[in-house]
Order: C-alpha cells, then structure tokens, then sequence
C-alpha cells in the first residue's frame, strides 16, 4: 500500500460514533475552514511519503489527542510543530523542503496568544520530535496511533478521552493498513496500552515507557536504546 492509498483509506473510513476522524470532518468554529480535513489528509500523505523509504521503526502510541494529531493529521505532532514554533525542532523535520503545511484549528477556540498564532500544543509531541532531532533520526521512525481517531467527550470536541476496546477493535484494520505501508519494520509501542492493543491485534512488539506524566526521562533513554540497535 502507498501512502496516498493509506491516506485515502483514513479519509474514506468512517469513525466510530463518538470519535472524530481528522481526515473527513468539518466542525464550524472548531475546524478553521471548509478544507481543512482535505489539508491534514494531504499533511498525512506527505509526511509517510517522506520516510516510506528511509523508516526504520513504527513508534505506534495510543490515539490522538485534539492538541495534537486531531489538528495536525499527524501522531504526536502538533500544530506548533507544523509551523516551526517548537524549539530545537527544524519545520523542515516532518516534510523536508517539499511540502508546505497549514494550521487547521480555527483561532477562535484559542485559549492563549500562542495558540492564536500558531495553534495547538501538545506536550508529548514536544519531547518526541525534540529526541528525533537530537539523533538526527526524523526520517528514521514513523509516529502512528492504534486508534487513529480522535475520542472525545459528548459535545465536548476539545477533549480528550480513551477510546474503548470496542472502538479500538472495530477499527483495528487500519492498523494493518499502516503496516503494510511500511513492511518489515520495527514496531515499538509508546506505552503499554498501546502495547496491550497490538498484542490484541496478534502483533508482539516491546514497549518504551510513554513521555505524558513524568515519563520523559525514561521515554528519552528508551527511544535511544532503539533507535542505536533499531537495523
């Protein structure tokens, strides 16, 4: 499967009720414009296409949250991420030069200046991409999600929750879908949920501790352990 086949596929699949799917919903006063699905579906489409040939891990967390791939189209990654405002973290990191991304949260939901200048910003997203950097290894790890949609409260779309196994297994194809983009490589799981929801899915892979709640640390000498023995 290619990336834009991928892209497609999580455009065309509908989200489980009570979820959102970034790639195919417009929510007035929450999304910034009538476009914006079509625009993370493309931000998804380029950012696998950048790393399809060079990946050497799948770095697989849980679901998105509405700070981060919710806005984004892209796992742990942010809006400010996508507009260059993350310290230490090049705007070349997630395309390269190819590819330009925009913001898709409208300002009105803001909460803060920051985020009505550049949008959300997702603490998780921040110590991920700062450790790729660090190890020069942005094109070297693919970020996905089991559940690639965004669980949120009723009524609530700027909130975060955890999907259910029930939703988690109705969309589990997908999961299979991401993998055979990337045949063959590594899977590492952020966080033993994640871990527990792959094993589910018949795939054995190691977890490294998951950065949220004081897990930096631990996060960080993990991802270093991998990505030195990762083939």
């Amino acid at each position: 499967m290619t990336p834009a086949a991928f892209a497609k596929l999580m455009r065309d699949t509908p989200a489980p009720a009570g979820c959102v799917n970034p790639y195919d919903v417009h929510v007035p006063g929450v999304d910034a414009f009538a476009g914006a699905s079509a625009q993370r579906t493309a931000q998804l489409e380029a950012y696998l296409a950048h790393r399809v040939d060079t990946a050497r891990v799948l770095l697989v967390a849980e679901a998105p949250g509405y700070q981060g791939a919710r806005f984004s189209g892209i796992a742990m990654t942010c809006e400010r991420t996508l507009a260059g405002q993350k310290e230490g973290v090049p705007l070349s990191a997630v395309f390269g030069d190819s590819f330009t991304p925009r913001r898709t949260s409208d300002p009105a939901v803001a909460r803060n200046a920051p985020e009505r200048a550049h949008g959300f910003s997702e603490p998780t997203a921040s110590i991920v991409w700062r450790e790729l950097v660090a190890h020069d290894a942005t094109r070297a790890a693919v970020l996905w999600n089991v559940f690639p949609y965004h669980p949120c409260k009723p009524g609530q779309p700027l909130t975060n929750r955890t999907p259910t196994p029930a939703e988690v297994a109705a969309r589990m194809e997908l999961l299979h879908a991401f993998l055979a983009v990337f045949q063959g490589r590594q899977i590492i799981a952020i966080g033993n949920t994640a871990r527990d929801h792959l094993a589910q899915a018949g795939l054995t892979a190691p977890a490294v501790r998951h950065p949220a709640n004081g897990g930096a640390g631990k996060f960080r000498a993990g991802l270093r352990e991998i990505l030195a023995t990762a083939g």
